[in-house]
């Protein structure tokens, strides 16, 4: 079990990466919607409609303590809609609510890979919007730099099971940094990415 320390500082983390993701998606232009991402096969759209998909998988998940069986399909296809700046914004504070709530963290999720803790859930969340923060970046030409914390934090979660991700499509394989890589560059080829 996580002391609170440890829930605070990954609920931290949690915020100040969707805080940064949301200051990416407040700043894509009206032309922007559909140009081409890091991720091959996703536009911009699509993947903020990926992360936008993740935040509203919290309430169900951490606080209503629901399956991924019992939500079905509900979250699958279009969530954006003709609102997709605010419908993010919305979102995302039921997300943040979620996860405030006391003992959140401390629960149990039913995911699809099974049953684990909503702290490693949430740490895995965090990982994903840092490294799509920059893949959103990049596509919309926005500031590329990640916050130093943002970096260590995702770099720390996703190092452990980098090996078992390769197979899983959710990422590319990893990349060699080049020399002398900052931190930053490790992470982004350590999830196939191209700085």
């Amino acid at each position: 079990m996580a002391d609170k320390t440890d829930e605070q500082r990954v609920s931290r983390r949690h915020r100040e990466a969707l805080e940064l993701f949301s200051d990416r998606v407040h700043a894509i232009g009206s032309d922007q919607w559909d140009a081409p991402t890091p991720c091959t096969e996703w536009s911009v759209r699509d993947l903020v409609n990926h992360l936008m998909a993740e935040q509203l998988w919290v309430p169900p998940l951490i606080r209503d303590g629901s399956t991924i069986e019992e939500q079905g399909d509900r979250f699958d296809g279009d969530q954006l809609g003709d609102d997709p700046v605010g419908n993010w914004d919305r979102a995302v504070a039921e997300a943040l609510a979620a996860i405030a709530e006391p003992g959140a963290l401390e629960r149990t999720v039913h995911l699809s890979s099974g049953q684990g803790s909503a702290i490693a859930y949430c740490s895995q969340m965090t990982m994903d919007t840092v490294v799509h923060t920059w893949d959103l970046s990049r596509a919309i030409g926005a500031d590329e730099r990640l916050p130093k914390e943002l970096v260590d934090c995702a770099t720390e979660e996703v190092s452990p099971y980098i090996a078992d991700l390769e197979g899983t499509g959710l990422f590319d394989a990893p990349l060699p940094p080049p020399p002398g890589a900052d931190a930053q560059t490790k992470l982004l080829t350590l999830v196939g990415r191209r700085p």
